[in-house]
């Protein structure tokens, strides 16, 4: 089955098939970063626009690269030169960027379900760049391209999440992504930071040696204070103490396995700096990916966007409630 959704707002319900073509989209854009002229007109006349609303490093340059390389005009506007910073509302901001007709719209926000809010109201499609702690589809994206290509598949691996997954929106759509493409999903982290609902996601453990045993992917999550309104343990120290993978507890996995990390890392506190550079690490792979499947993205969603400009009036797609929820 061909991708054939009018937006990218997450992995959740997306079947085996979809993502699939996603990946080989992906992959098969890859060897264009490759040429001595890294670029190809296939969204020439196209324009992008990015519009973070949290700070980002290798999310929005990856975004820029990737439509570069394909030829698009890319425009950046981060909140701390928005209208936001004077009261406008991000209702308001989706409108004005409507009426400057783009043809894709990359939307990263601290509140979950905002990018779901704006795609009900404008025409162009929107592409989830991170929202609050719910997903983060194109990371994960990037993390399926990279397991397969070590890996040559999904079914039967077994992969270890490990860390602040209550407030990761990587690990909520690394979950979605791996279970549909077959694989075993292995949740790690201290009592405080695993959410209730994680008991359909995969299996659960608090021990670090016993989450990563014999595991075939280990997926680092960054530990996110700036999101934690208390304390959830005692001390970094004590995180580090328990949830720092190093090499001794590496060794506990499969001889093959493989290391990820959506970066940016916070050395010696979740990951040994030994193991971050070590053999294992494919985290510049990741990097990598990350433009090729940006690339996917665009091209699937931007470059089928017809004429029709005008805001969508008789659509109602506001978030899940359990997504207004979470909104802060």
């Amino acid at each position: 089955m061909p991708f054939t959704q009018r937006h990218l707002l997450g992995l959740e319900g997306m079947g085996r098939d979809e993502l699939t073509s996603l990946l080989d989209t992906a992959a098969s854009f890859k060897e264009i970063s490759e040429r001595d002229i890294k670029k190809v007109p296939t969204l020439r006349g196209k324009t992008v626009v990015s519009v973070f609303f949290e700070p980002s490093t290798r999310t929005r340059m990856s975004f820029e690269i990737a439509a570069k390389r394909m030829s698009a005009d890319f425009v950046s506007l981060s909140s701390s030169v928005s209208s936001t910073t004077k009261g406008e509302t991000l209702l308001d901001t989706a409108r004005n960027l409507q009426a400057m007709r783009p043809d894709a719209i990359v939307l990263r926000h601290a509140a979950s379900g905002a990018p779901h809010f704006v795609a009900a109201r404008v025409a162009c499609p929107i592409i989830n760049a991170g929202d609050g702690a719910h997903e983060h589809p194109t990371q994960a994206l990037l993390d399926l391209l990279t397991i397969r290509e070590r890996k040559g598949g999904f079914e039967g691996l077994t992969v270890a999440i490990v860390g602040d997954i209550l407030h990761s929106r990587v690990a909520r759509s690394n979950v979605f992504g791996l279970r549909a493409l077959g694989a075993r999903v292995r949740l790690v982290g201290p009592p405080t930071l695993l959410p209730p609902e994680l008991s359909q996601w995969g299996a659960v453990t608090t021990n670090l040696r016993e989450g990563v045993r014999d595991a075939d992917v280990i997926v680092m999550l960054r530990l996110q204070l700036e999101r934690q309104s208390r304390n959830f343990f005692p001390s970094v120290e004590e995180y580090s103490r328990y949830f720092c993978l190093t090499e001794r507890i590496v060794a506990g996995a499969r001889p093959d396995v493989i290391i990820l990390h959506p970066g940016p890392m916070n050395r010696g506190i979740e990951i040994a700096s030994e193991v971050a550079d070590g053999p294992y690490s494919v985290i510049m792979d990741q990097v990598t990916n990350g433009i090729a499947v940006r690339m996917a993205v665009l091209y699937l969603l931007a470059s089928r966007v017809k004429a029709d400009t005008e805001a969508p009036t008789d659509v109602v797609a506001e978030p899940p409630a359990r997504l207004q929820r979470r909104a802060g």
